[in-house]
């Protein structure tokens, strides 16, 4: 339900403003995408009545413009191999920094190790944020189209992983180089991606792409008071199809 509310808060401002509305597949993560989780999400949106425009992208087809964007920003030098594990890195997390608030200790390494490692242990690419801050300078940035007063620094953004180690291609590098090549000129999500607007905000300067303009709405929460999610089996449309819930109703339940 907080899908439907979301892709229902696309819906109506494209009506508002007269938008394309596209649909991208995101799918690079093969250890979690499978063929059926596509074809439930086209299922869902078809039985909403959500119309789209343009072609339907898939990101596991796209992998090469991925690498183009990576080795770009490698050539840069805002990017540096990470060999640490999580564990690792859970160990020397000091206080309550989250895991993303990476200690930098892969950039004390000199090139001779790193080649080194780079044999024998698989590696991430980190974003060197002492270099993009220096590159970038702290400027801020407009972040959100409905309220105007959110503002972020390039220092607010630390040494995030561009690309994994497992799946090669980070969320935030394959969305940034599809924004782009989809001209996209607004991006309306949940308010739990805020987080990574800064990410990529900064990853479309270094790459030299347009900036989009962005709305983060609120989210749709359980009684308890967290926020709808998949991994707690919160209720799917497929489970309301059969119990006959009309798509009038499930429009209802999300306030839509």
């Amino acid at each position: 339900m907080g899908n439907v509310y979301s892709v229902l808060q696309c819906e109506a401002w494209v009506k508002r403003s007269g938008a394309e509305f596209l649909l991208r597949i995101e799918d690079i993560d093969f250890t979690r995408c499978k063929p059926e989780f596509t074809q439930q999400i086209i299922d869902d949106l078809a039985w909403l009545g959500i119309n789209f425009t343009g072609e339907l992208i898939f990101q596991h087809q796209r992998l090469n413009l991925y690498q183009e964007a990576l080795d770009q920003l490698i050539a840069l030098g805002v990017l540096y191999p990470c060999f640490c594990t999580r564990k690792e890195i859970r160990e020397n997390t000091v206080g309550n920094r989250a895991l993303d608030s990476y200690a930098k200790t892969c950039l004390s390494l000199s090139c001779a190790e790193v080649e080194i490692l780079k044999q024998v242990k698989p590696f991430s690419w980190r974003l060197n944020s002492d270099v993009v801050q220096a590159m970038l300078g702290k400027r801020q940035y407009w972040i959100d189209f409905d309220q105007k007063e959110v503002l972020f620094q390039v220092s607010d953004v630390g040494d995030v992983i561009i690309a994994r180690k497992d799946i090669q291609y980070s969320y935030h590098l394959a969305v940034v180089v599809d924004d782009a090549a989809q001209y996209m000129t607004h991006i309306i999500r949940g308010k739990d991606l805020r987080s990574s607007t800064p990410i990529h905000c900064i990853l479309q300067k270094l790459l030299g792409y347009e900036l989009p303009l962005y709305s983060h709405h609120r989210l749709l929460m359980e009684e308890a008071g967290s926020k709808l999610s998949k991994r707690k089996q919160s209720m799917t449309l497929k489970s309301l199809r059969n119990q006959r819930i009309t798509v009038e109703d499930v429009r209802k339940r999300v306030g839509m």
